[in-house]
């Protein structure tokens, strides 16, 4: 078979190939400088996926939930940098983007057992939240919409319940810190806070103590033991006739 005969024969896989990217619609997007055309819709994760990419690390839960996809991206003609996650931005045309290694970031060492949450316990721990200018850069770069620059302005004053309040949807995915012109760590302060007003600050729910004395006691050892041994199909079926219990006491 001639070469002419076997490019016609691949010449309708390629038009329908073609007509399918048509009907949905494609953008341009670089990666790594060079240009692919992926369907309009996909997420920067997926469009990298369609182009032949393959993830080997930082591809995390996929469901923005873990932040071990943030990701860098700049729109053609646009001074201005987009911070977001892979899992979660939607790709635009021309659209250059960056992949990021987790955000190295120095975290204090501290023993919870040990500190006591005073007006002072964050600022002595993380002293450069007082370095803080105001700038909001960390809040606009969130992928979680977090008023950033508000929960370390409360660090600071030491209302450590309502930086934790505020901070509460924090995936630690770094980008605040990568922008911040003080060096400060919000996703570590923000952890601190959360922890300290969940030892000492909050009333534990009856639910909690109820279940934390039951994995002590090791009541679950013998059901987790069983599951371990089932198969796919097993698992699966024992999970769809779960027992949804009802809550009892506060959360």
């Amino acid at each position: 078979m001639t070469k002419k005969e076997q490019a016609l024969l691949k010449e309708p896989e390629v038009k329908k190939a073609e007509d399918v990217e048509k009907k949905a619609g494609t953008v341009e997007v670089f990666i790594m400088g060079k240009s692919y055309k992926v369907p309009a819709g996909l997420t920067i994760m997926k469009a990298l996926e369609y182009a032949g990419y393959r993830y080997i690390r930082g591809c995390g839960c996929r469901a923005g939930f873990c932040g071990a996809c943030s990701t860098i991206f700049r729109i053609e003609d646009e001074q201005k940098l987009g911070f977001d996650l892979a899992c979660q931005k939607v790709v635009e045309d021309k659209m250059y983007l960056v992949q990021l290694p987790f955000v190295p970031a120095t975290k204090a060492e501290y023993n919870i057992e040990e500190i006591k949450p005073t007006e002072s316990t964050i600022l002595e721990i993380y002293p450069e939240i007082a370095r803080c200018v105001s700038c909001n850069t960390c809040s606009k770069s969130c992928p979680q919409d977090i008023e950033v620059m508000k929960y370390i302005q409360r660090a600071v004053r030491g209302e450590i319940a309502k930086c934790a309040e505020i901070s509460f949807d924090c995936i630690q995915c770094g980008l605040c810190a990568m922008r911040c012109p003080a060096d400060i760590k919000h996703y570590h302060v923000s952890q601190l806070a959360r922890r300290l007003r969940g030892k000492y600050l909050d009333t534990k729910s009856k639910n909690l103590v109820k279940r934390l004395k039951e994995i002590e006691n090791r009541r679950y050892d013998a059901e987790i033991e069983k599951m371990m041994k089932m198969d796919k199909k097993e698992i699966t079926e024992f999970y769809k006739k779960r027992k949804i219990e009802a809550e009892e006491g506060g959360v």
